[in-house]
C-alpha cells in the first residue's frame, strides 16, 4: 500500500503503556524515540508489543522544526538531525532532515520559517511532532 504521508520511519518498538482508552506506543529508531498516542484498540488489533518492527506514519504537515531541544513543550517527539535539503516554494517549503539512522523526516513549513530558523543543508535541526499526530503501521 501507498500512501501520501510523506514520513514513515522504520523502528522498533520498545514500549507499550497501556491505558483505559488510549495508549502511548514508542517505537526505537538508531538514536531516537518516536511516541504514538493511539487507542488500545488499535493497539491491539495491530498486535503492538516490545520488540517488534512497526512504522511511524506522520504527514509532512504535522512536523514542526526548531534549532534546538525545546524544554517545556508538550510535544512529545523531539527527534534531531541534519538539514540534507530545503525547497522553498511560493509560501511554504519542504525541509528534510537525516536522522543518525539514515530515516529522513519531511516537514512542509512557511518559507518565513525557514528563513528565520536559519534552515539549511548541512545544519543541525530538531523535528517536534506531537504524539497524537503519529499514527503506527505494520508490515
Amino acid at each position: 500500500m501507498k500512501i501520501s504521508a510523506r514520513n514513515q520511519l522504520k523502528g522498533t518498538i520498545s514500549n507499550v503503556k497501556a491505558g483505559a482508552v488510549n495508549g502511548v506506543v514508542s517505537i526505537q529508531m538508531g538514536d531516537n524515540v518516536i511516541t504514538a498516542d493511539i487507542t488500545m484498540n488499535a493497539i491491539e488489533d495491530l498486535g503492538l508489543e516490545t520488540g517488534k518492527e512497526a512504522i511511524a506514519i506522520v504527514k509532512a504537515s504535522n512536523v514542526m522544526f526548531a534549532t534546538q531541544k525545546i524544554a517545556g513543550i508538550s510535544a512529545r517527539n523531539q527527534l534531531e538531525g541534519t538539514v540534507v535539503s530545503v525547497k522553498e516554494g511560493a509560501v511554504n517549503g519542504h525541509v528534510k532532515l537525516e536522522l543518525s539512522d539514515g530515516s529522513i523526516v519531511f516537514g512542509s513549513i512557511t518559507n518565513d520559517a525557514i528563513e528565520s530558523l536559519g534552515l539549511a543543508e548541512g545544519e543541525k535541526a530538531v523535528a517536534l511532532i506531537k504524539s497524537t499526530d503519529v499514527m503506527v503501521g505494520v508490515e
